[in-house]
């Protein structure tokens, strides 16, 4: 894939393949175990996860560890439905997990150029919509240390 033109690559899946939360726990680990390195190797930059009914970001992951080259995971299960939402998270966060809340809410992802994104997460009030976590995202793309060694932007 050539980056330049694709600068970059969000997955989206159903299971969150990371989630200390008890509700549905463990359920994506076989998927993960099978696939993790694939998306790995070709620099994510974002996996975007449903299915827990609450919302957690994690910072750039690989192999259950903080990884500045891994893709960033983000669990967003939470726009509401009859079951009410997961409340019960492991304690303490595990240090890869950046902001969660048991909350009915909605993200925003503006992409602003070829190298810049902006997530943002909107907890849903009582009338508003308040942002509650955002972060800044650096395309992988753009990140020499994340380009394998000997591999052109097309091979990727």
């Amino acid at each position: 894939m050539d980056r330049n033109q694709t600068p970059w690559i969000f997955v989206l899946n159903h299971t969150p393949w990371y989630n200390p939360n008890e509700a549905h726990k463990g359920e994506g680990e076989s998927m993960r175990k099978a696939m993790e390195e694939l998306l790995y190797n070709a620099r994510v930059d974002v996996v975007f996860a449903g299915h827990v009914l609450a919302y957690e970001r994690f910072t750039r992951v690989y192999n259950n560890t903080a990884n500045s080259c891994g893709p960033i995971y983000i669990t967003i299960g939470d726009g509401g439905n009859r079951e009410g939402l997961a409340m019960t998270h492991e304690h303490p966060a595990p240090l890869i997990s950046m902001f969660r809340e048991a909350s009915f809410g909605h993200g925003r992802l503006n992409v602003i150029d070829q190298t810049i994104a902006h997530w943002s997460w909107h907890r849903k009030n009582e009338t508003d919509a308040v942002v509650a976590d955002e972060v800044l995202i650096k395309s992988l793309s753009s990140t020499a240390s994340c380009v394998p060694n000997g591999l052109g932007h097309d091979e990727l």
